[in-house]
């Protein structure tokens, strides 16, 4: 279920094509949250769905294991202390009682800001799986899960997997809203391995 409410934008998005010029601001900008060697070795793929839809998906390997970083993604009310981009994430009551958090994002890119609110239920498969679900937002439909498998020969390392399938509103640019969904996930999953090290040292 989707509001009427519209993402807030400061501007029109009629700007160049960041990606296919090589100058992606959203990696320059969050150098501090990564390296330039993880993000680059993170592969994004992008698959269209009917209509606008697109699903994103991306892995990284985390020399953790999967409690340690299945207590980071599941930290919900801390999560924006190290998700580039994230302002605030915080769990909120539940009408039956399960898990649900609210995020609101923000991303400033040449000419504009733009910030978009979703409330999310999320469904714990500890310590495997956590799908989410929207239930409110600035989205026609945003969905996905975060999956966690160990690697082979070492149950020290985690491979962390983010698939997400994202409907946008007619009035967000499609083309915009996936480059920055898949500058960004690098990056998150980056902040994700960076926490783990500094938590549980590396």
């Amino acid at each position: 279920m989707s509001t009427d409410r519209e993402p807030l934008l400061t501007e029109n998005f009629d700007e160049p094509d960041l990606i296919s010029e090589g100058k992606d601001e959203n990696l320059e900008d969050n150098e501090d949250y990564s390296d330039a060697a993880l993000l680059q070795a993170i592969e994004v793929t992008t698959e269209r769905l009917a209509g606008r839809g697109r699903q994103l998906s991306a892995s990284i390997h985390i020399p953790h294991s999967l409690e340690r970083v299945w207590q980071i993604l599941t930290d919900y009310d801390h999560l924006a202390d190290f998700i580039p981009n994230l302002a605030t994430s915080r769990r909120i009551a539940h009408p039956q009682g399960g898990i649900r958090i609210e995020q609101v994002g923000t991303q400033s890119l040449l000419k504009f800001k733009f910030c978009a609110r979703v409330v999310l239920d999320m469904i714990e498969q500890c310590p495997h799986r956590l799908d989410f679900e929207m239930v409110e937002g600035d989205f026609k439909a945003f969905s996905g899960s975060w999956i966690l498998q160990p690697i082979e020969a070492t149950e020290a390392t985690t491979q962390l997997c983010y698939q997400v399938s994202v409907l946008p509103p007619r009035t967000m640019p499609i083309g915009l809203i996936e480059r920055r969904l898949k500058s960004n996930l690098a990056v998150n999953l980056t902040a994700i391995r960076r926490r783990a090290d500094q938590l549980f040292g590396y």
